[in-house]
């Protein structure tokens, strides 16, 4: 199971004072009130960021981190992705999960036959998206009912129904 959750990526500078747009990747970009610190991919390492402030604006987090205070600190991470770690994320409720703990598992028809492993997760509008890699080629899978019958993220294990027109 990962341990790392993406919650963001640094989008641009904003202003010189050292603070950042941050493009939010988590369900509830509020939540960035409530978070203490997060930990910056530097591409070497993960650099633990205690944030300030926070602001909203249009579709983008504007954040403050502590002990950062000129653009030319933090310019250089620029397309960089922000992580909290399991023990900050977001507490689940009874029967969720994280996405990031289904990624790579291994998807089964309801009569038992390997289909294929689950690649990504994508958000639609209306609900979320399985892409399945499937002999070789992608399977998308709608999250609905009808189609998915069973998640076990503890087991990295889906069981699904194909749908008339999916293949």
């Amino acid at each position: 199971m990962e341990d790392l959750f993406r919650v963001g990526v640094i989008a641009n500078t904003h202003g010189i004072k050292g603070e950042v747009k941050v493009f939010p990747t988590t369900d509830d970009p509020q939540r960035y009130r409530s978070l203490k610190e997060v930990l910056l991919d530097t591409g070497k390492k993960k650099h633990p960021l205690e944030i300030q402030g926070v602001r909203f604006f249009k579709n983008l987090v504007i954040v403050k981190f502590k002990g950062i205070d000129n653009i030319n600190d933090i310019e250089k991470y620029k397309g960089k992705d922000l992580y909290v770690t399991r023990e900050n994320a977001v507490p689940l409720a009874e029967d969720e999960y994280y996405i990031a703990d289904i990624i790579g598992a291994e998807v089964y028809t309801e009569d038992g036959a390997f289909f294929g492993t689950l690649k990504e997760v994508m958000e639609t509008g209306a609900n979320l998206v399985y892409v399945v890699e499937h002999q070789g080629r992608e399977v998308l899978l709608p999250v609905i009912d009808d189609c998915v019958k069973e998640i076990s993220p503890e087991e990295h294990r889906v069981v699904v129904h194909i749908m008339k027109g999916l293949l």
